[in-house]
């Protein structure tokens, strides 16, 4: 991959942990001056730093087991980025590009829709690997921005705690799943305001509806409050 991205002569800045492929991306570099080399934990790299004030397109196959954090990581850049491109573990690449309704629809996919325009490539097969793994592979491209660009919300953090919450127990309705924050009842008449059903689940909804719901639990929850205390 990186002998392919260096041929287009763009600048290159290849992350690698493994002190091996270090020392082989040190050799092709001798070749490429428009390569550079920075070693090093992806989990810890400052994007910011590397991109210095250019738009970014990042490419990679990653290590399956950290994929959630890495995919994090690159979201809180995602101001700078333009395309991920990456190989990730099949039910993975499932899941973030499922749809509200789908079995696979989940906390992850809704992050994911939030920050960026992820569309299923192609699925890779296990042969194609050295040595061949024991999951399925696909291809996964990201565009930016994503769902975010359209939403009026004011807190990314906030609101992604709250997705997690609306996930915590994904066959439980959105009322029993937020109970900790907002009576059910309340939440069940906010849904109705929201035309949306109330006795949703959140893997019935979509990101925007999802923001929809964090909006008006936000702006109610003062309310709420001023009322207890009275």
């Amino acid at each position: 991959m990186t002998q392919y991205l260096v041929r287009s002569g763009v600048p290159v800045y290849a992350i690698e942990l493994d002190a091996a492929l270090v020392e082989r991306l040190k050799r092709l570099a001798q070749e490429h001056p428009n390569l550079t080399i920075v070693p090093g934990d992806v989990l810890q790299a400052d994007l910011r730093a590397i991109a210095a004030g250019r738009r970014i397109r990042l490419y990679g196959n990653l290590p399956y087991y950290i994929t959630s954090p890495v995919l994090h990581h690159l979201f809180a850049y995602a101001d700078l980025i333009d395309e991920v491109h990456i190989v990730i573990q099949l039910e993975v690449a499932q899941r973030l590009t499922a749809r509200p309704g789908s079995k696979l629809y989940g906390y992850l996919s809704v992050v994911t829709q939030f920050y960026a325009r992820p569309d299923f490539v192609l699925r890779l097969p296990c042969g194609a690997f050295r040595p061949p793994p024991e999951v399925g592979s696909a291809l996964v491209t990201m565009r930016f921005p994503g769902e975010r660009a359209k939403l009026a919300v004011q807190d990314d953090e906030g609101f992604l705690e709250f997705v997690k919450t609306c996930f915590a127990q994904k066959r439980k309705t959105l009322s029993n799943n937020l109970r900790g924050i907002v009576a059910p009842e309340q939440t069940r008449t906010l849904l109705r305001e929201l035309n949306l059903r109330q006795d949703a689940r959140a893997e019935q909804l979509s990101v925007a509806d999802l923001a929809a719901v964090y909006r008006s639990i936000s702006s109610a929850m003062p309310r709420a409050g001023r009322d207890n205390r009275t």
